[in-house]
């Protein structure tokens, strides 16, 4: 029984198969990212304020002065979480609470009501830059 070598059309068509076939897993691929980042977002905005929030933030604050800091950061979330892509936090605006939403305007309630009075800080900073524009902002509580 002969072998019959592959033609110059049977090669094109395995290699237009395979782009197809790579290019579908590319497409569920970021189907996927999508909706996992949805499911993130979603979640972002539901959490609540966890019930031990008090013990744990007494131990964090406690072993971050015993080794010499005066801030921890108690939150990080992407610029797209706020309602103005981060702008007010990125420019330093005075009214850059207005800009949070979910669960990080629930932190920042909650330090209002109950931390302010005890005379921490709270700040608010873009930590990178992905492609020149704001992705991670971070929340400082200062004392």
């Amino acid at each position: 029984m002969a072998m019959t070598l592959l033609r110059p059309q049977d090669l094109n068509e395995i290699i237009s198969d395979a782009e197809m076939k790579k290019m579908e897993e590319e497409r569920k691929r970021k189907e996927r990212q999508k909706r996992e980042q949805r499911e993130l977002h979603e979640a972002f905005r539901e959490r609540d304020i966890h019930p031990q929030v008090m013990d744990r933030l007494n131990k964090a604050v406690r072993i971050a002065a015993e080794q010499g800091f005066k801030e921890i950061q108690v939150i990080t979330f992407p610029a797209s979480y706020c309602n103005d892509g981060g702008r007010r936090i990125n420019n330093m605006l005075p009214d850059w609470p207005d800009s949070l939403e979910g669960f990080a305007r629930r932190a920042y309630d909650f330090y209002a009501k109950e931390l302010r009075p005890l005379g921490y800080k709270l700040h608010a900073q873009v930590i990178d830059f992905p492609g020149g524009m704001p992705g991670e902002i971070a929340l400082f509580l200062k004392w």
